[in-house]
Formats: structure tokens, sequence, C-alpha cells
């Protein structure tokens, strides 16, 4: 069933349905923490399992005359097949990340081929990030440089354009895209407007519905909303939920991912003894978030579990 379909289903019956993301196990690692994962979670009747893509990442080897080889590694291989998996054992909807960053065209629409034969037609479409150490963002050759060219390259499948034009026979693909939108803006985006302007490009170039990055204030939601509609957007804007869980995220989380930590609820954390009662603070913070997102009517509450889990379910249980 298509991502948007579940969506909209919901609108109408104006019910909120709960979704998480899953990150791939690291390479050496098995499937089976995230079976644990999902039969954690599944009590909760997941819409769908969003399943990330992790880039190339660089390491540098010592070699034996004493200088450094850089090296290209994949620490999280697995996601088409993760999905495939997940769906066939739990019949449960799932959402493969692709991503721009270390895929070739070929290569992209090499993955979506195989993700169409096994039956999987839900797509979250993303630039990805910079590789390590670099400050810009940068293509492989012959690759896409913007999640908008991904989706638009995804739409001329769905229409059975293929990007060798002497195939013949070709049939279209079914996909359902969904994008990446930024409540607090993107961290390339010199302001809120011309994120929403570049957001609305990638909508208007095919994506059915847009996932928002974490966030913990919940009036940067309503406002990203807003400003969304105002501009033109009007396919469905589902919020992303990640509970604190740590002292040292108080710092990490606005690094890595640009957001903003409440006043309130950074001094809470701060006055935790330990991370246990800092674990506690931020599902309580979360549960009160949801709480009102559900109240305002949201199809759809995504949460991004970053390998660990307890505390969603937590979490969900309280809300659904």
């Amino acid at each position: 069933m298509k991502i948007i379909d579940i969506i909209n289903n919901a609108i109408e019956k104006k019910e909120c349905h709960f979704a998480f993301e899953l990150l791939p196990p690291l390479k050496g690692d098995n499937i089976t923490k995230l079976y644990s994962t999902v039969d954690m979670l599944k009590k909760f009747k997941p819409a769908y399992i969003n399943v990330t893509y992790h880039r190339e990442d660089v390491k540098y080897v010592e070699r034996g005359d004493g200088l450094l080889e850089r090296r290209i590694t994949s620490k999280r291989p697995g996601t088409v097949a993760i999905s495939a998996a997940l769906m066939a054992k739990y019949n449960i909807e799932v959402v493969p990340h692709i991503i721009c960053g270390g895929f070739s065209k070929s290569d992209t629409e090499d993955a979506l081929i195989d993700l169409s034969f096994l039956g999987i037609n839900n797509i979250l479409a993303l630039r990805g990030d910079n590789l390590r150490g670099e400050r810009v963002f940068k293509s492989v050759d012959g690759g896409h440089s913007y999640a908008t060219e991904l989706v638009e390259h995804i739409m001329d499948m769905n229409r059975g354009v293929y990007i060798d034009n002497e195939v013949e026979n070709t049939h279209p693909t079914d996909f359902c895209i969904g994008v990446a939108g930024y409540p607090e803006k993107h961290l390339e985006s010199p302001n809120i407007e011309m994120d929403i302007e570049h957001l609305k490009r990638k909508v208007d170039g095919g994506a059915a519905y847009i996932i928002t990055q974490m966030f913990f204030d919940n009036s940067h939601y309503f406002r990203f909303v807003d400003l969304c509609r105002a501009a033109g957007i009007t396919v469905p804007i589902i919020p992303g939920i990640k509970p604190l869980s740590t002292k040292n995220q108080l710092m990490l989380l606005p690094q890595a991912f640009h957001v903003d930590i409440p006043v309130e609820l950074a001094r809470k954390a701060e006055a935790c003894a330990t991370n246990k009662d800092v674990r506690e603070v931020g599902i309580e913070w979360a549960i009160k978030q949801c709480e009102e997102l559900k109240a305002k009517g949201v199809p759809v509450i995504h949460f991004y579990t970053m390998g660990k889990a307890d505390n969603i379910e937590r979490v969900a249980a309280a809300i659904f």
C-alpha cells in the first residue's frame, strides 16, 4: 500500500498512526537486533517502517612507509535487503531511503529496479550527508547533486523513462515518494523561506508527502506547516520526534542535526544526576509533544529510534 494512501486514510478517519525509523546494523552484525526492535514496537500497529541508508565513510590507514592511505568503507550496508526482509516477516509497509551521495544515476536506477522487483513501492528520497571531511556536498561522477533531481529521476521511471534511452519495452515503476522537510531550516539554506522554496520544487516534482527533521519545540513544526501552506505546498507534513536520552545529546543533536533544544528541556536534563534520569525527562517531554500533535490532528507521528527503542516504546504506549 502506498504511504500517501495510509496518510490520507488516517486524515479522512481523523486517526493518528505510529511509524518509526530503523538504522541498518553495522557491517558484521546481523539482523536479529532489528527484529527485536520491531517485535517490541509492532504492538502499536506501525503504519510503516523507514530503513535508513548510510553513504560510504572515509578512514585513513597508516601504510608501511609511515604515510596515511585514504580508504572508502561502508559501515551500514543492507538497506534494500533489510527492507525486503522486514516486509516479508511482518507484513508492514517499508520505506527504504535512497540518497544522492555515493550513487551514480545508474546505481540509483539499479537500486530502484531491485526495489520494484521486490514489491517495495515506497521511497524516501534524500540528498544525504557530506562525505566525512568534506565541507560541502559533492556528488559522485554522474550522480545527482540534489534531492530534487532524485525525485525527478524516480518520477521518470514511474513514467517508464529510463536513463538509457536505448532500453526497449520499458515498464513504468510505481513508487510513492516522500521527502524531508526542516522546521528549523536545512543547515545549508540561508533562510527558512528559501529552504521552503526548495522543498516546494521537490513536491512539484512528484513528492507525495513530507517527513520533518526531529524537533523539540512543537511551535517550530506548526510554524513550518503554516509557511509551507502559504507557499502553496499542500501535501501532508508528518512530524518527526526523537526523545532526548543522554546529557551528551544536548550538545550532539544540535551539532549533528542543527536543531534547538528548548531552554526548559535543556535545564531539566542538565539537572539530572544520571543518563537514566535524562531518559525519563526525554520520555516525558516527547509524550507532551505527541499529545499536542495528536490533538492537532496529525495523521502520523514518525519516531527516530537511532538504534534504541525502549524509550520509543514508552512514548508510544502513552500515545497510541
